[in-house]
């Protein structure tokens, strides 16, 4: 089944407050005045649910958006398909303003541009999986040839080929979750949006389902955007990451930036037991000079624990990293390695 075009659809969140009350409007002056959430309440009967966020999500990549209950996360995905309405800002869509959309704006937007995958799974119980799989393509009217079409293809791709006929309370959660996973892809949609999408599994069907969208974006290439409460998931899976506390953001950037230089002790708590290994790539750290002589090489995007065991492996002191051209860029050795590991240094 051939893909969609070129995906054009960043999102753009800017200057973003809701506050949840009656008198939410009137109050936005003091939210942009600083007042915190815990006086927003105590002296306005009001809840802060978000306030004055900015984001730049590229097309095509996965932005996770992370923090604890309570932090606006689960909040802030619901805006960028309107399913909350916010009290300030803007939500530009592939340039378009899904807060200035009319109702029926909205809905086509939701149908066409937009597909959630949910922690629940939210499938239909009375559906089988096809039937389930096919729901989205129902709503836009495609004709029953090309629903079954779509739905069997990606059913395959997420390893469910097979069960189309199995009922939701036949199969296992990491099952019932590939099958949310393929509806929303069969809808065809540019933006998924994940809400914890993983949570509720178990950790090694959980790691299974996070490798399965890995491989998966590389070919569909889609503007994800994944909500999580886990540093790990977070890193293993978000080109960007923006980390909320209490409905602002406290830091975003790439997982190398967040990890290396976290911005104060709240984001150093939750660094502070990463295997850094995992997480750091040689290039962040490389030496930006390049030695003769040296026979051993990685290209960039190697993790340091596949650089320090190749190191190992071969009795080499160093290696020169090189681009995707296969020209040298830096150099890294051990001693490197194993004190970035260990302290960022």
């Amino acid at each position: 089944m051939a893909e969609s075009s070129k995906n054009e659809y960043g999102i753009e969140i800017r200057n973003l407050s809701k506050i949840f009350g009656s008198r939410a409007e009137e109050l936005v002056h003091l939210v942009e005045g600083g007042i915190t959430k815990t006086e927003l309440n105590d002296q306005h009967g009001h809840i802060l649910g978000l306030r004055n966020i900015n984001i730049s999500m590229p097309a095509g990549g996965i932005q996770v958006i992370m923090g604890l209950s309570g932090s606006g996360k689960s909040t802030l995905i619901r805006h960028i398909n309107r399913l909350v309405d916010p009290t300030a800002g803007q939500i530009l869509v592939g340039g378009e303003d899904v807060v200035k959309m009319s109702q029926n704006e909205l809905r086509e937007f939701r149908r066409h541009k937009t597909a959630m995958v949910f922690q629940k799974f939210g499938l239909l119980p009375h559906r089988n999986v096809l039937e389930n799989t096919v729901y989205g393509l129902e709503v836009q009217g495609l004709p029953r040839e090309r629903q079954v079409e779509a739905a069997m293809h990606w059913l395959e791709r997420v390893g469910l080929k097979g069960f189309e006929t199995k009922y939701p309370n036949q199969l296992s959660g990491g099952m019932q979750q590939r099958v949310g996973l393929a509806r929303a892809l069969t809808n065809d949609a540019p933006i998924l949006l994940m809400d914890e999408a993983f949570s509720a599994l178990d950790p090694l069907i959980r790691v299974d389902m996070q490798t399965i969208l890995l491989d998966l974006q590389k070919e569909i290439r889609k503007t994800i955007v994944f909500i999580t409460h886990d540093l790990d998931e977070a890193l293993r899976l978000g080109d960007q990451i923006a980390i909320l506390r209490d409905g602002e953001v406290v830091q975003q950037g790439t997982g190398q930036e967040i990890v290396m230089a976290p911005a104060d002790d709240y984001i150093l708590d939750f660094v502070r037991h990463v295997n850094r290994a995992r997480v750091i790539r040689v290039e962040t750290i490389m030496e930006k000079s390049v030695a003769d002589g040296v026979a051993l090489s990685v290209p960039e995007g190697t993790l340091l624990e596949d650089a320090a065991r190749q190191l190992i492996d071969s009795g080499q002191s160093e290696m020169t990293v090189v681009d995707c051209n296969n020209r040298a860029v830096g150099k890294i050795d051990l001693k490197r390695i194993t004190r970035s590991m260990v302290s960022g240094g």
